[in-house]
């Protein structure tokens, strides 16, 4: 059964969603992170992406007191990042609570330090983030274009070990469209034995079932969620 993951942004100390993938557009709306994470967990979520937009904008954690208010009062499972670029970094997220760290724009520019990682902390705590911009790698919080194809990311990293990927089509995150299906199917039929999370563009229960039926391992999702598309209740089915 795939995982379900909701995802729950953070600036100032409340839940925040960028829009149009662009840091600078942010949506904030009036929910506090530890109210928001109660009620996932109230209707039988068990783990949550948690992202510091404020660290992803600055390049260094600033909201590690969140990552620690819903580890002590939740029994959650926390996949964080967001301003994930050193040792001491990594570090912080895994004192205050994190359960695994995702990162992006340290594996494309340290390759090396992120590989480290992968062998000190396990494959099971590290998760590759692959956000793509018509099939390059964007990093940086999505501000930074490179050339880095999404195959060859994953291809060098898959040869490190890395278990689990995190996917993201910008072009489709906060659109409503629908996944990129054809970029996960790709993704799958080259590394079958990645567990790959799909990110962005979920509108449904319906694109859920699609996305499960690919054989995407977990689905992170937001904006269909917060705009009242997606009702918790009808997410039940999947943890059974």
């Amino acid at each position: 059964m795939i995982e379900i993951i909701p995802a729950i942004s953070v600036v100032k100390l409340r839940v925040a969603r960028v829009q149009n993938g662009n840091l600078d557009n942010i949506k904030i709306y009036d929910e506090r992170p530890l109210d928001m994470a109660l009620k996932f967990q109230d209707h039988g979520i068990k783990k949550i992406h948690l992202i510091d937009i404020e660290g992803a904008r600055k390049g260094r954690i600033m909201n590690q007191e969140v990552i620690e208010t819903i580890a002590g009062y939740t029994d959650l499972a926390i996949d964080f990042g967001g301003g994930i670029n050193d040792d001491d970094d990594i570090r912080l997220a895994f004192e205050h609570g994190a359960n695994a760290i995702h990162a992006s724009t340290i594996a494309v520019n340290n390759k090396d330090l992120f590989s480290s990682w992968i062998i000190s902390y396990g494959r099971n705590k590290i998760i590759l983030g692959a956000d793509v911009n018509n099939g390059k790698i964007a990093t940086r919080g999505w501000s930074k274009s490179t050339e880095v194809d999404v195959i060859d990311l994953v291809d060098y990293f898959h040869n490190q070990g890395i278990l689990y990927v995190k996917c993201t089509d910008i072009n489709c995150d906060d659109s409503l469209a629908g996944p990129p299906f054809d970029l996960y199917k790709k993704i799958l039929n080259k590394f079958p034995d990645i567990r790959l999370m799909a990110s962005g563009g979920v509108r449904s229960v319906e694109d859920i079932d699609k996305l499960q039926d690919l054989g995407v391992y977990g689905v992170i999702f937001a904006k269909a969620y917060y705009e009242g598309l997606i009702k918790l209740k009808d997410l039940e089915k999947y943890f059974s």
